[in-house]
């Protein structure tokens, strides 16, 4: 392998990779704990410097073994539902735990209440069901609102503010259904519009649900953000995040402002570790089968979908061998991608794709029955230190 230096390879040594690759189980997911803090560190300085509050989405990131070394440069966790906030709460002890959740379920709600400190709602017919009786249990609520402006590009299935959008109140259903009659039950409002974007995004954003909703904001105590700033993205303009923020601060000096980004905390900072099972070739498809899928182990690579970045590869075409990889299992469509090298592949090749601690180890499954990858972490001294292996239980266990 060569030498790649660029995003999302700058925690890898070139140097420790034979030592690397030789030592670990393939599949396996590989966490580099030095990225981590990195990102840590960067939002942090952003907290002190603008005095907001950012929160780890742990739709995003959830592998709890490295909250500890997380939980100093955060202010809480953000959950989608019960089992989230329980797990917020239980590994980052002291920390804030907020929800959303599009409904809440009766029989959970009650559990719930023991973990959430912030608990916000999608539509005013939940505010009005659980809104007392989360009241009274002494929960700051909110309300997730829909600002109706759209910022995505060609990814409509991460597009809150998309027409008929299930997600968030519109101004509309807000004066139709009473909202403002409510405002004694709230202490904050929610919106969340963006998908790994850019500070331009959100201020374009932030500038429409000021003019719906702004009015109401000075009877409140804090304003949620929402996720999707990749704010942590080597180009990403923070100067300009920090005048946003800054702004606000100026205009509603009572309000806390949270940010709940799940990507920028572990963003560049893990790998999927996979081998080259088998060479095949279909007419003029040279195939190459892994022992990594797309379908169960990197499924946004479908669903999004998305072309993750392979080290020492290039586009099809752009080097001298190209070859569709795929996974393993029975779905034709488990294809990770075209990708072309330098020299011939090999079976047993390893390969390391990046960027791969987000939305992986959260998401994966167990299709075909797929063994689980390991998910090991690369420390700061180089060591690595397995944190969780999975076997045929695993997948049996989801089953019986």
């Amino acid at each position: 392998m060569q030498p790649d230096l660029r995003p999302p390879f700058r925690g890898l040594s070139y140097h420790q990779l034979p030592a690397l690759l030789e030592n670990l189980p393939t599949p396996c997911y590989l966490l580099d704990e030095r990225r981590l803090v990195e990102n840590g560190e960067l939002l942090a300085g952003l907290q002190e410097r603008t005095g907001c509050q950012i929160l780890l989405a742990q739709k995003a990131f959830a592998n709890f073994g490295l909250y500890p070394l997380l939980a100093p440069y955060l202010a809480g966790t953000e959950a989608s539902g019960l089992f989230e906030a329980r797990l917020g709460s239980e590994e980052m002890p002291g920390k804030e735990v907020h929800v959303f959740c599009a409904a809440y379920r009766e029989e959970e709600m009650g559990e719930l209440l023991n973990y959430a400190d912030h608990i916000v709602f999608n539509s005013l017919n939940q505010l009005r069901r659980w809104g007392p009786l989360a009241k009274e249990a002494g929960k700051s609520l909110g309300l997730r609102l829909n600002p109706e402006f759209s910022t995505q590009e060609g990814y409509a299935i991460y597009d809150p503010c998309g027409e008929g959008s299930r997600l968030g109140v519109t101004l509309a259903s807000w004066e139709a259904e009473g909202g403002p009659e409510l405002l004694p039950l709230l202490e904050g409002f929610h919106f969340h519009t963006l998908c790994e974007q850019d500070s331009p995004d959100l201020e374009r954003t932030l500038a429409a649900f000021l003019e719906k909703f702004g009015p109401f904001l000075p009877s409140l105590r804090w304003l949620n953000l929402g996720g999707g700033h990749h704010i942590t993205r080597l180009n990403y303009d923070l100067p300009r995040l920090e005048r946003i923020l800054e702004g606000l601060k100026e205009r509603y000096p009572a309000l806390t402002i949270y940010l709940e980004p799940g990507e920028a905390w572990a963003l560049e900072a893990g790998y999927l570790v996979t081998r080259v099972l088998d060479l095949t070739r279909n007419g003029s498809v040279h195939n190459a089968i892994l022992d990594a899928s797309a379908a169960c182990h990197m499924p946004d690579v479908l669903e999004m979908p998305y072309r993750p970045p392979l080290y020492a590869a290039g586009e099809a075409q752009e080097k001298a061998y190209t070859y569709r990889l795929g996974g393993p299992t029975c779905l034709a469509g488990d294809i990770i991608g075209d990708y072309s090298f330098e020299r011939p592949l090999k079976v047993g090749q390893p390969l390391i794709f990046g960027d791969m601690a987000i939305y992986t180890t959260c998401k994966n499954n167990t299709f075909n029955g797929m063994p689980l990858p390991s998910i090991i972490l690369l420390r700061r001294d180089g060591q690595l230190q397995t944190l969780k292996s999975f076997g045929y239980e695993d997948f049996k266990g989801r089953l019986g």
